[in-house]
């Protein structure tokens, strides 16, 4: 009779160390889960902060077309254009949204230069990045008839003169193409504090420069790849970090090998809202590297001209830390901060 009682209080005590290990495993297994796996579970918008045609409207198309294509993400992509304010529309939009996992937005350096020029209480720091794309770069022209020839040739003459050539750009004052052109030339050792900056913001930049109205267009590579492979301008420099390969652009000589050593990045990347799951932010993050790993992604990157850029979450944060020292430092010396 003891002996009955004895094997079943033995096996009891193994059935409850069973149903422990079982639920240690179930929990192990749900906070797994709970850590690292995320899926969206209804479409995703994707906002362009600007109207369509532009950069960033073209970008969010072209990779959100991709993304549902190759089947990377299995959600529609919806792009959404919010223009307005230099993209603080778009911004203040997602804004909006914390802590949603299917909104996000695609930016570049103007998430820099408009909230320290005092256009909007929004940069970087209020969201989530998610992932660096491509890299685009500046380019520096004057119409084929131009006295200038080199930037060289142009630096040398705001030496002696910084209200000697007139500079035009598609942004207001403290913007990117104002800024771009600020700092190549301050890396040649040009007063900054008294330059001609014109600003166009209607987009007839190069309207004003094949007119003769100004000396100078400040505007990006593929704007000034168009007018040059029609014989209208010269490329004085591209702010890239070493020659472009590829028809037309691989002529166009850098900052760098005229002696003025600067570069500028015009990088396009994507952005969700603060407080995103890090989980999500893991799935996108992997989602975009996927994306650009595969053929149909570099036939859209040659025919934009674009450069690949790829920077994870973490990466991306650090470099955008970088950079904003360095813009906001540069416009509090030409008085531009606000």
């Amino acid at each position: 009779m003891k002996n009955i009682r004895l094997i079943f209080l033995l096996m009891g005590a193994f059935m409850l160390f069973l149903a422990g290990c079982g639920n240690t495993q179930e929990s192990g297994e749900a906070a797994s889960g709970a850590e690292g796996s995320w899926q969206p579970e209804k479409p995703i918008e994707v906002v362009a902060p600007a109207g369509p045609g532009g950069g960033w409207d073209t970008t969010a198309r072209a990779i959100a077309k991709l993304l549902e294509s190759e089947n990377i993400i299995d959600q529609r992509m919806a792009v959404v254009n919010k223009p307005g304010g230099g993209g603080a529309v778009g911004w203040a939009y997602v804004n909006g949204k914390a802590g949603d996992n299917h909104t996000m937005f695609i930016a570049s350096p103007p998430l820099h230069f408009v909230p320290l020029n005092g256009q909007s209480d929004l940069d970087y720091q209020d969201f989530t990045p998610l992932s660096a794309v491509i890299a685009d770069y500046a380019a520096f022209i004057v119409k084929a008839d131009s006295p200038y020839n080199s930037m060289t040739d142009l630096v040398e003459a705001l030496k002696k003169d910084p209200q000697a050539v007139s500079v035009v750009g598609d942004s207001a004052p403290g913007s990117m193409d104002h800024m771009q052109f600020v700092k190549a030339v301050k890396a040649g050792g040009v007063d900054v504090k008294n330059l001609k900056y014109v600003s166009a913001q209607d987009g007839g930049g190069m309207s004003m420069l094949l007119g003769g109205k100004v000396d100078v267009y400040s505007t990006g590579l593929a704007e000034a790849t168009e007018q040059a492979r029609a014989g209208k301008v010269k490329v004085l420099a591209i702010t890239a970090p070493e020659r472009l390969e590829g028809e037309t652009i691989s002529e166009f000589p850098t900052l760098k090998e005229q002696g003025i050593d600067d570069e500028f990045v015009v990088w396009r990347g994507f952005f969700g809202p603060k407080d995103m799951d890090p989980a999500a932010v893991k799935y996108y993050e992997d989602a975009f590297k996927q994306m650009m790993e595969t053929e149909q992604w570099k036939e859209v990157r040659d025919n934009f001209g674009w450069t690949d850029n790829y920077m994870n979450s973490e990466e991306f944060a650090v470099f955008l830390e970088e950079e904003h020292k360095e813009i906001e430092a540069l416009m509090e010396e030409v008085g531009l901060k606000q």
